[in-house]
C-alpha cells in the first residue's frame, strides 16, 4: 500500500506516518521512484500505535514494545515496564471517572426542578 492509502485507512495523517518511520514505529520499503509502500498489516499496526499514543506511552516505550506484539515475547523487563504503564493508566482512569462522577453531581443539581434554568451566583463561578 502506498503512503496515502494507509493514511488514510488508518484516519492519521500522511505526515504522522512519516513521524513513525522516524520513530522507527513503522517500516516501509521504498521503490525505485522513492515512493513509500507499506505491508498489508501497516494500518493495524498504525492503529495499535495511535492507541499506544493515547494511553500515554512514549515512542521509546511503544518501539519496545512492537515486536513483541508480534513475536509475543516479552522480556522481564519491558514486562515490568508495561505493568507499570498498566498502573498509571488505571490510575488516569479512575482520575477521570472521578472528575466525570463530580460533573455528573453537578449537573444533577442544575437540572432538578428547583434549579433548572438558574445561573450559578457570581461569587461561585470564580
Amino acid at each position: 500500500m502506498r503512503i496515502g492509502e494507509v493514511a488514510t485507512r488508518a484516519g492519521v495523517s500522511v505526515r504522522a506516518l512519516r513521524y513513525y518511520e522516524e520513530q522507527q514505529l513503522l517500516t516501509s520499503e521504498r521503490s525505485p521512484s522513492g515512493q513509500r509502500h507499506y505491508s498489508d498489516d501497516a494500518v493495524e499496526r498504525v492503529q495499535l500505535i495511535q492507541q499506544l499514543y493515547a494511553a500515554g506511552l512514549a515512542s521509546r516505550t511503544i518501539a519496545d514494545l512492537m515486536p513483541c506484539v508480534f513475536t509475543r515475547e516479552v522480556t522481564p523487563e519491558l514486562l515490568d515496564r508495561l505493568v507499570a504503564e498498566r498502573g498509571r493508566i488505571d490510575e488516569q482512569v479512575r482520575g477521570l471517572t472521578k472528575t466525570r462522577n463530580r460533573l455528573d453531581e453537578i449537573i444533577g443539581m442544575a437540572t432538578t426542578a428547583h434549579g433548572l434554568g438558574r445561573l450559578c451566583p457570581k461569587e461561585a463561578r470564580g
